[in-house]
């Protein structure tokens, strides 16, 4: 018996969904019936390499071929669903709050959010961590989620989903994430205390914390260091982005209305809790 997953006639909202596992899911969505708002930092339309607002990250990020909202945009569309995208700095309050106004004005609804826009800044050791860094990780991986969750949440119809992307890190406390690894620890938090507040909305909130996934970022691990991650990995493999995506897709369906408040690992048994 197969299962079709069927969102027509819902809103959702993307954050980070530019490029890489963001843009995946934002596609999911969209393949399974969903209107769809690819929220980012950046997004080529408003690049240029003399803005202030983006200064050097747009010319690395256009050099590099790094922003791809345009083009999800326009790939959404050609599945006949309804999508925009709109230039979002989970860390800045009015940004987000613009972004969610725009989606409810065009779109009519905001039905699912997906808080898929983070940062890994540079590993270090607690004698090498800097406060700088400290603080960015926390600002954009925890507090840009709650902005999101506590600007949505007023306008999420019953029925509502949110999913939050996490990271085992968050679970296992790896060496040298200090920064990274609480940010995600406290967005499993986070995703429980919301679970239960929202829960007399018929909202569900809950989380999916990856492994270790083929991206841009793991392929440029040393090798050896690749190996010891393989070698405590039982599936022997890494992760692809499609086993993200669909755990994601499942938490925004119907399939899951009475699941909330729960942290979904997918990392091939490295972690099992």
């Amino acid at each position: 018996m197969s299962i079709e997953i069927d969102l027509s006639g819902r809103v959702a909202l993307v954050t980070g969904g530019s490029r890489g596992l963001g843009r995946a899911d934002a596609l999911t969505l969209a393949r399974a019936g969903a209107d769809v708002v690819v929220a980012d930092l950046l997004v080529e339309s408003e690049l240029s390499e003399d803005t202030d607002r983006y200064g050097p990250l747009a010319t690395v990020a256009r050099r590099q071929g790094l922003v791809h909202t345009e083009e999800t945009v326009e790939e959404i569309r050609g599945m006949g669903r309804r999508a925009f995208a709109v230039r979002c700095d989970v860390t800045e309050r009015a940004e987000v709050d613009a972004a969610v106004a725009r989606t409810v004005d065009e779109l009519g609804s905001v039905d699912i959010l997906v808080n898929n826009a983070g940062t890994l800044d540079h590993a270090a050791q607690f004698h090498q961590q800097s406060l700088e860094l400290w603080e960015r990780d926390l600002r954009v991986n925890l507090t840009g989620a709650f902005n999101c969750i506590q600007q949505a949440a007023n306008l999420l119809r019953p029925g509502g989903r949110i999913v939050n992307l996490a990271s085992v890190s968050g679970q296992l406390g790896l060496f040298g994430q200090a920064n990274y690894a609480a940010s995600k620890a406290g967005l499993m938090a986070l995703t429980k205390v919301a679970a239960r507040e929202f829960a007399k909305q018929q909202i569900t909130v809950n989380a999916v914390a990856p492994g270790f996934i083929e991206t841009e970022m793991t392929r440029g691990m040393p090798e050896a260091v690749t190996r010891e991650f393989m070698a405590q990995i039982p599936l022997g493999r890494m992760g692809t982005i499609e086993d993200i995506v669909q755990p994601v897709l499942f938490l925004c369906s119907p399939l899951a209305r009475y699941i909330t408040g729960q942290v979904l690992h997918v990392n091939g048994g490295f972690y099992m809790g």
